[in-house]
């Protein structure tokens, strides 16, 4: 996935069509549509504008997630999160499963 299309993902996640997130950006339609499709790239300026209106510039232009800091967590807690986040969605799917047993059975022994 390239810089354009996680800027579209970015985009439709916090429910903006093309016209308003380019006028966030102080930027014409036709800007916005070329950075989506990977014909230009967006500067430093837009980028700013789109990460006050939450876009995970990071994750725009790495390819990698934030980090998200969730207060009461311990930092085994915070790692283990931020791992999972990165999995892809069978892997995510797997870990349920064996939480899911491991819970059962856990909780089966303090009845």
């Amino acid at each position: 996935m390239n810089i354009g299309e996680r800027l579209r993902e970015e985009r439709v996640r916090l429910g903006f069509n093309q016209a308003d997130f380019a006028a966030i950006a102080g930027v014409a339609k036709t800007s916005q549509f070329n950075y989506e499709k990977g014909d230009r790239s967006p500067d430093a300026e837009y980028l700013a504008a789109v990460a006050q209106r939450g876009v995970d510039i990071l994750y725009v232009v790495t390819g990698v997630a934030t980090p998200q800091v969730v207060e009461g967590f311990t930092a085994v807690e915070d790692k283990l999160v931020n791992r999972y986040r990165t999995l892809p969605q069978a892997d995510q799917e797997a870990i349920h499963r064996i939480v899911d047993a491991m819970w059962e059975l856990s909780s089966k022994g303090k009845e």
